[in-house]
């Protein structure tokens, strides 16, 4: 009956359109209030599960990246990549895809990607005769790609959710988002092809190319500093994120002068919205799974997974699938709260190494952000072409959904694609 209760709200509530978090929040007070749990507990409950200190990290990551953006770092690196590809054939689509890699390495966010490279490349791709449509699915997709690499908001929840170092997270997730980035550029090449969709009018001189790696500098010793600062020992993940504010500020004020008084006002308002979505969501999620652990229904759950099967790799590929469908309706921090204290039980059980699982599971999430209905990089996108999400970009999106579904199955059957960078530099023992 309490399992009834708390999934039964939380699954109308969603069904009617109810956000996501008001449906988690909901579902979880209401049986706490039913069940006689304490309403003390939601309080307490609200705090504990922001009050951490990984979770630190996301805001100052948000607010890096809004300034980067702000500053125009991003203009550099494009244009540098958009000269590189030049009229080839699908060249601006394989530019925005092979920048969203670049600038996963800066902003932890699939939307804010898609808004910030959307702007730089859906306009320039749809003047040179892309299907407005298939730009917009493109730079969608690609900016999936920022929860992969890191630094990546999703590796900070999954860390603090699991115990997994996020350090080891943020390098394990490198060469798995590069694949799934290298087939995307496949898919959108193939696609380009067909449509004969090409680059730049002419490709750029190497004068060109090099006066634009030049302007590019500043943009490519970003992910080195913020990265590089984990990786050699010196900083925190959360430490690091406050060190690309600092480097983003020093851009854009003394290199670039790009950043005023008034855009820092509103870097920081857009840093405050964004960190308090994603704060409400961990807070009402959490509330959710202390209702649900407490009632027995999590143990309940989690017993019934981890007896579906005892084959480690039937298990992950089913729980793929099963995230797969998840992330049509709901976004990835909510599946990880809802879902991961059922499944943490079965990968103990199973012997099955949390890290590389937890690098399966965000790309399954990442793809989610392009999978309709809930599709978040596709409403940024389709905002800026004014439209919705409607077939005609549906028919574009598929392709590139099924790209990268392709890729995480070789990442789910190759687990040394994940494992690898973490065991050499040793911020990992299995």
């Amino acid at each position: 009956m309490a399992a009834l209760l708390v999934f039964g709200v939380f699954l109308l509530l969603i069904i009617i359109g109810v956000p996501i978090a008001i449906s988690l929040g909901t579902a979880g007070i209401g049986a706490i209030v039913n069940y006689g749990l304490g309403t003390a507990m939601i309080s307490r409950n609200f705090e504990a599960n922001i009050s951490k200190f990984p979770l630190i990290a996301i805001p100052f990551f948000i607010l890096a990246g809004t300034l980067m953006d702000k500053a125009k770092i991003v203009d550099g690196i494009s244009r540098f990549i958009i000269l590189l590809t030049g009229k080839r054939r699908g060249g601006l689509a394989i530019a925005g895809v092979i920048t969203c890699i670049f600038w996963g390495a800066v902003s932890g966010s699939g939307p804010a990607t898609a808004a910030a490279l959307g702007l730089v490349f859906i306009t320039p791709m749809i003047k040179q005769g892309y299907n407005k449509y298939f730009a917009a699915s493109t730079i969608a997709a690609g900016a999936g790609l920022s929860i992969i690499i890191p630094p990546s908001i999703a590796f900070i929840v999954y860390g603090n959710l699991t115990s997994v170092s996020v350090g080891a997270l943020f390098l394990g997730g490198i060469l798995p988002g590069i694949l799934v980035g290298v087939f995307l550029i496949g898919v959108v090449y193939i696609i380009s092809v067909r449509n004969n969709y090409r680059g730049l009018e002419e490709a750029g001189s190497l004068k060109e190319i090099m006066k634009a790696f030049v302007g590019s500098f500043w943009a490519l010793l970003a992910p080195v500093i913020i990265l590089g600062s984990i990786y050699a020992g010196i900083a925190t993940p959360t430490e690091s994120a406050i060190i690309g504010v600092f480097y983003a500020l020093f851009v854009g004020i003394f290199i670039f002068r790009t950043i005023t008084i008034s855009i820092l006002f509103q870097a920081l308002v857009d840093t405050l919205v964004g960190s308090a979505v994603v704060m409400f969501v961990v807070s009402m999620a959490g509330i959710f799974s202390w209702a649900a652990s407490t009632l027995g229904v999590i143990d309940a759950a989690a017993a019934l997974v981890t007896s579906l099967t005892t084959n480690p790799m039937i298990f992950i590929l089913l729980t793929m699938a099963i995230m797969l469908v998840a992330g049509m309706f709901l976004d990835a921090i909510s599946i990880m709260y809802v879902f991961m204290p059922i499944i943490m039980p079965a990968l103990l059980a199973l012997h099955i190494d949390p890290l590389y699982f937890g690098i399966c599971l965000t790309i399954s999430l990442a793809i989610g952000q392009i999978t309709p209905p809930v599709a978040v990089n596709l409403y940024v996108t389709a905002n800026l072409i004014k439209s919705n999400i409607n077939n005609e970009m549906v028919k574009f999106v598929l392709p590139m959904v099924y790209a990268a579904v392709f890729a995480l199955i070789v990442i789910v059957l190759i687990p040394q694609l994940s494992l690898y960078l973490p065991i050499v530099s040793k911020l990992y023992t299995p």
